[in-house]
């Protein structure tokens, strides 16, 4: 049998064994090919509105923060927001706790931020973490895929 059709053979399998492939149990599933970032342009510019809308006033419109020593406890012992561009701790954790602390809040890390399990679906917290991670350098980015950042 020639190369190419072994190769029509494979891919005619191929096609067949995607069909019958199940979905992912987990709604967090993200992929991306070295060098690249899980996320789409489109899911960037959707999380725009939403991180306006619901993170920009604590954590500034282009999750840059809005107070210089995020670490220091204030008067009434809660953290303040810290930034969300890579310059703080976000690219620390995967996307699993990401999702996490939008859902449940800060208050068990010691902030005040509310959780918004309630009010954003899962493909809107996906976008506005696209939306932060979009100001994350490409250093930084690779940091957080090596730390097993899409788990």
């Amino acid at each position: 049998m020639s190369r190419r059709h072994l190769l029509s053979l494979f891919l005619v399998l191929l096609a067949g064994a995607c069909d019958q492939m199940q979905p992912v149990e987990s709604k967090l599933a993200v992929s991306s090919l070295p060098g690249q970032r899980w996320y789409s342009e489109e899911q960037v510019s959707s999380g725009v509105e939403v991180f306006r809308q619901h993170c920009a006033q604590c954590h500034g419109g282009k999750a840059e923060g809005l107070v210089a020593d995020w670490r220091k406890k204030l008067p009434n012992g809660t953290f303040p927001p810290p930034p969300l561009d890579g310059t703080a701790h976000a690219w620390h954790h995967p996307l699993s706790m990401l999702i996490r602390v939008i859902d449940k809040g800060g208050i068990e890390f010691g902030g005040t931020m509310p959780g918004f399990a309630g009010q954003l679906p899962e493909r809107k917290k996906l976008e506005v973490i696209a939306y932060f991670q979009n100001f994350w350098s490409d250093e930084i980015y690779e940091n957080w895929v090596q730390m097993g950042g899409k788990n």
